[in-house]
């Protein structure tokens, strides 16, 4: 049975979080849980339960998180690898394990088999997996979002202060190298002019969320004529291909964390709805999502001016001018030329 009016305040040191999703996006949606969780208990240790290997690179330089539990993908197809692994999590005996999921059975499972004093999670039924369980009804619509209003929730904290952003700590060397790449990428447009905007565009998404090429080169041909100073640089898709017909420099890595070096490096990156607009906003660049599928209030590019655009059937260059509009309101850049 829960214990919902009981805050879980002390006592806590080692913690863990259980998120088995190998996405990109949702793995850099969890950051903000972290910060949280590195605030209210400073002193804590963090584990966190993640699928395949993309949280190892995200969680890599993050002070407080001691392991990154990464379960083999569809891992009820590898039955040893994930009962080796389970076996390793339940060795340690946790002050508090927090589900931040609205609705996953396999993070629930996990939740239930490991060991703790506290466990955390949403659910409107009382439930022998969870001593506190949230009403649904406060994990409210954005994905970064829930898992905060749950630690808080718990904890007995103030709903008002500032959300943590997406993060993923780049460290001083990588940052430099980043714009180190940038500059050499820029260099290369310079003759438009040396004050422009270093602008990173990535045109790749799955499925329905992708736009065609024809739609890319509307979108471009009218940035570009608003601005004709701006150094443009393409982020080249994991299958290694241009999106936008190679009429611009572009970047390609393998690497989340170098690839969030470059973005850092730029002073703006616009992006179809995928897992690289989260890590845009991650590296702190100001990032625009691009969306006409999914829903914008749930997967929105989240903190400082980042913004989603719901395209809808808009063409490229109508999407272009509402782009346009932002930056010269929202973000304070003007138009050019």
């Amino acid at each position: 049975m829960s214990t919902p009016h009981v805050p879980i305040r002390h006592g806590i040191y080692r913690i863990l979080v259980c998120r088995p999703n190998h996405r990109l996006g949702n793995t850099l949606l969890l950051t903000p849980l972290i910060t949280e969780l590195q605030t209210l208990y400073p002193g804590a240790e963090i584990d966190i339960v993640s699928e395949g290997d993309i949280a190892h690179d995200v969680f890599k330089e993050w002070f407080n998180v001691k392991q990154v539990f990464c379960l083999p993908r569809r891992g009820f197809k590898h039955p040893l690898a994930f009962l080796r692994m389970l076996s390793r999590i339940r060795r340690t005996r946790y002050d508090l394990v927090v589900d931040p999921n609205v609705g996953s059975g396999f993070a629930r499972t996990l939740t239930r088999l490991s060991r703790g004093r506290y466990k955390l999670g949403f659910s409107d039924t009382p439930t022998k997996a969870l001593t506190h369980a949230a009403p649904r009804e406060l994990a409210g619509r954005h994905m970064a979002l829930r898992p905060i209003h749950l630690l808080r929730w718990a904890f007995g904290a103030a709903a008002s202060y500032r959300y943590p952003p997406l993060a993923i700590h780049l460290n001083e060397e990588e940052r430099t190298e980043g714009r180190n790449v940038v500059a050499a990428l820029a260099a290369a447009q310079r003759a438009k002019g040396e004050n422009g905007l270093r602008i990173g565009i990535f045109g790749n998404a799955t499925g329905a969320k992708r736009y065609t090429t024809d739609w890319w080169a509307d979108f471009m041909a009218t940035l570009c004529e608003a601005h004709p100073t701006a150094s443009i640089i393409e982020m080249i898709p994991a299958h290694g291909q241009s999106m936008l017909r190679e009429k611009w420099p572009g970047y390609y890595s393998s690497d989340i964390r170098r690839m969030a070096a470059v973005l850092a490096g730029l002073d703006l990156f616009i992006t179809a709805d995928c897992g690289v607009m989260h890590l845009g906003a991650a590296a702190g660049v100001t990032t625009i999502g691009l969306f006409r599928v999914t829903a914008m209030a749930v997967y929105a590019p989240y903190g400082g001016h980042n913004a989603g655009v719901n395209t809808g059937d808009c063409s490229g260059g109508e999407t272009a001018r509402h782009v346009l509009g932002m930056i010269a309101t929202t973000l304070g850049y003007r138009r050019c030329g």
